[in-house]
């Protein structure tokens, strides 16, 4: 991949941004070749199985499928994906938890740049389609308990499934995540990063350093605080404490099996 030019796709029902992309990538990134262009989700299936890119540039919602949908159609994934989008609260979420690339239409040539660098950095040292396979596992999984967090840590990129995450600490600009098998993590993402990405999902902020999964509470010890199974104690919060009893005495079917 360093030597040989990255080829790729470009799927989206906008001419204009079609056209744009297109043009950046001529003018700004030679190491790039484009090798056609699709306006739609069929057609990106077309002609992703007769090119075999590298990389694909994908719009997330499309008139005939969207983004999301059209991968789930292809048999097998050999190639990167970094989404493009207009600002969709969800969609970025999405793409947020499984710590994939996306653009901000109109796309910015900084952004696309830092892009490009960092699928150049991925290829370099992995298979750059393993994200994508693992979105896909984490989309067709119903179970939240089930589904993979992908972090950079200080030991690189890892991905923890959700029901083996016991808690979560926050210090400042990063935090601890500790484990059912009494490992921890540390990560550069905050509390309030991984509140964002965890609160529909089994996961409770209930104190200003605090982040606890509802599958490890054994149980409420008073109103400020609350057991979990490895016997650690996490405060609850004066403000919080109507709210986490309401949390916590909702049945989401997130408990550990």
């Amino acid at each position: 991949m360093q030597h040989n030019k990255i080829k790729c796709l470009i799927i989206d029902d906008d001419p204009f941004i079609r056209d744009l992309l297109q043009d950046k990538l001529s003018q700004y990134l030679p190491e790039v070749e484009v090798l056609t262009t699709a306006s739609s989700g069929l057609e990106g299936l077309q002609k992703i199985a007769h090119y075999q890119p590298d990389l694909v540039f994908l719009d997330v919602e499309m008139p005939d499928m969207t983004g999301f949908e059209m991968l789930f159609k292809l048999e097998d994934i050999s190639f990167e994906t970094i989404f493009i989008t207009s600002y969709s609260h969800y969609a970025i979420k999405a793409i947020h938890f499984d710590a994939l690339d996306y653009l901000v239409k109109p796309i910015d040539l900084g952004e696309l740049k830092a892009a490009i660098k960092r699928y150049k950095k991925k290829a370099k040292n992995s298979d750059p389609s393993e994200s994508i396979k693992q979105a896909l596992f984490n989309w067709n999984t119903k179970n939240d308990a089930d589904k993979k967090l992908v972090l950079q840590t200080q030991e690189g990129e890892v991905r923890l499934v959700l029901k083996d995450i016991v808690r979560i600490e926050g210090e400042r600009n990063y935090s601890y995540i500790y484990l059912a098998n009494d490992k921890r993590k540390l990560t550069t993402k905050t509390l309030g990063e991984l509140e964002e990405l965890l609160g529909d999902k089994g996961f409770f902020r209930c104190h200003k350093s605090h982040l606890v999964n509802k599958g490890h509470i054994q149980s409420l010890l008073n109103h400020f605080a609350v057991l979990l199974h490895n016997g650690f104690t996490v405060p609850i919060a004066r403000r919080k404490q109507g709210a986490f009893r309401i949390w916590y005495a909702m049945d989401e079917n997130l408990q550990n099996t």
